[in-house]
């Protein structure tokens, strides 16, 4: 009786360390293997916990999406009815990355060799502060308004445009020639001038 009680010890101990090394293969605490577990447990694999990651959240939740710089963006500008009511220059921003990017607000724009930003249009929808997802290839257009009803007035053909964050900040700026509608390049005249909000439809198209 004696051997047999010492044989079963000893096959029970040989089964403990076993597992015991089993846990310890898969990242498991020695502790956590039950004193009368048998040599046919498995404990479960561990895994680690990824490092948090920087991202931008929206309503809908989270989002890699970036706000865009302007540096991925490919610029043109059509000088549309010169001299005439309704004169603006429409600015198309394609985005050229191959990731999409938001847009909001208006972009920051500076005519001619003046050093005021141009204000928001009244005339404009109030708000600009939804974000717009711009996709690789995709569109977005403003519209600078145009205005010759007081002196003095002031002519050019380029400008400077920069886009902005949600708090206003804005990012490289990039100059623009203005050109008309056989592509060239056309001066502008005005004495006061504003900008609409980014849209995803063209101001003014008619």
């Amino acid at each position: 009786m004696r051997t047999s009680r010492t044989r079963t010890a000893a096959l029970t101990a040989t089964a403990t360390a076993a597992v015991t090394l089993a846990m310890t293969a898969f990242g498991g605490p020695a502790s956590a293997v039950p004193a009368d577990a048998g040599a046919g447990s498995r404990p479960a694999p561990r895994t680690s916990a990824a490092p948090h990651a920087t991202a931008s959240f929206s309503a809908a939740g989270p989002t890699a999406t970036r706000a865009c710089d302007g540096g991925e963006m490919s610029y043109s500008v059509l000088h549309r009815f010169p001299k005439q009511r309704g004169e603006h220059l429409l600015i198309t921003a394609t985005n050229a990355d191959s990731k999409p990017c938001w847009v909001t607000s208006s972009p920051s724009v500076i005519l001619g060799d003046t050093a005021n930003v141009l204000p928001h249009s009244a005339k404009d929808a109030p708000g600009g502060t939804t974000r717009i997802t711009v996709r690789p290839g995709g569109k977005v257009y403003s519209a600078v308004n145009l205005f010759t009803d007081g002196a003095p007035t002031r002519t050019a053909e380029d400008f400077s445009i920069a886009m902005r964050d949600l708090t206003g900040d804005t990012g490289p700026a990039s100059e623009l020639t203005s050109f008309d509608a056989k592509g060239i390049p056309s001066k502008f005249t005005w004495s006061d001038a504003d900008v609409t909000n980014w849209n995803t439809a063209k101001p003014y198209d008619f």
